[in-house]
């Protein structure tokens, strides 16, 4: 009796891998995380692969004797697997991980630790503070973009994150269960990371090895398609989450705007004291009432997300630690 109460009171543990295409190496990253976590749940979400990734899973989950299952994810894309999973999924620890090789299995531990002791809603396995990711990313606009990202969420959250975009991540349950999924695509590692930082959620990186697919094992990054969705999502995070300065921003250039139309209106009232330049100056003034329009925008909706974060935050604290 005593052993079933001290076993109940183990957090239960799953490992998602969402999975496009990922044949050639899905059964390894099972076999790895199974020998690593062996009493935890594996969750494959196959999302919508045109080869035999859900067949290689199962067989693979069957084999090793891991407890899982293989989730099917029609609507493409990495956000709506994750979604899928999790809501479908109930756990007090989760685990994310690609299902390319990329992450180290054996590193998992060190990510859950401090989400089991309580010091962290979320950790971030760091690919760059070691240099691996620099070193194995055969793209260097990845890495350029990278760092952009980085820079642009810093500066806006005031934090000093390494890896905004990693993909290897651990989660409690308060985080999984409280975020809601909008994006659909690659972009969801940069919207956990925004959600983490908006809604004052404790991360801690851990520094990991990371290596490249291995051949054969294609990506399914496009550097221009994606770093385009990644940049969208932060204008839009910008715009929902932190809309004084979006709309306050947008003001000021059509301020300065409605200002440099309106130099050769001033210039005919300063010497001659007569506006020749009628439809310039109709059209600076118009540009002025929409510069007043979208600040006054701004001061609204900042008013109203700082309302939507109250209730937010009141959520959380009758949310419980585990199941």
């Amino acid at each position: 009796m005593q052993s079933s109460d001290k076993k109940s009171n183990v957090p239960s543990v799953v490992v998602i891998l969402p999975a496009y295409n990922e044949e050639l190496t899905i059964a390894n990253t099972i076999r790895s995380f199974h020998a690593v976590l062996p009493e935890a749940t594996i969750v494959v979400v196959n999302n919508n692969s045109k080869d035999r990734t859900a067949e290689y899973a199962a067989a693979a989950l069957q084999l090793s004797g891991a407890d899982g299952r293989v989730i099917t994810e029609l609507r493409q894309g990495k956000g709506n697997a994750m979604r899928r999973a999790f809501t479908d999924v109930d756990a007090d620890i989760y685990v994310l991980a690609d299902a390319d090789e990329t992450y180290p299995a054996e590193r998992v531990l060190d990510l859950m630790a401090p989400v089991l002791c309580g010091d962290a809603d979320m950790t971030v396995g760091d690919r760059h503070s070691h240099g691996d990711y620099a070193r194995e990313n055969k793209r260097p606009l990845h890495n350029f973009g990278n760092a952009l990202v980085q820079s642009l969420v810093n500066g806006l959250f005031k934090s000093n994150l390494a890896d905004i975009m990693s993909g290897y991540r651990v989660f409690n349950r308060k985080f999984v269960k409280n975020y809601p999924i909008l994006v659909e695509g690659f972009q969801i590692e940069t919207d956990l990371t925004l959600h983490a930082l908006h809604k004052r959620f404790r991360i801690v990186e851990v520094p990991v090895e990371y290596k490249d697919r291995p051949e054969g094992s294609d990506s399914k990054l496009n550097t221009v398609r994606d770093g385009a969705k990644v940049l969208f999502t932060i204008m839009q995070i910008l715009r929902y989450y932190r809309p004084f300065v979006f709309f306050s921003t947008l003001s000021l250039l059509f301020c300065l705007a409605g200002l440099v139309a309106a130099i050769p209106v001033f210039n005919d009232w300063l010497t001659s004291r007569y506006i020749f330049h009628v439809p310039l100056a109709i059209f600076a003034t118009g540009l002025e009432l929409v510069a007043v329009v979208l600040l006054a925008v701004g001061l609204i909706l900042d008013s109203i997300v700082h309302a939507q974060r109250l209730e937010y935050e009141r959520q959380l604290l009758n949310f419980p630690k585990f199941r």
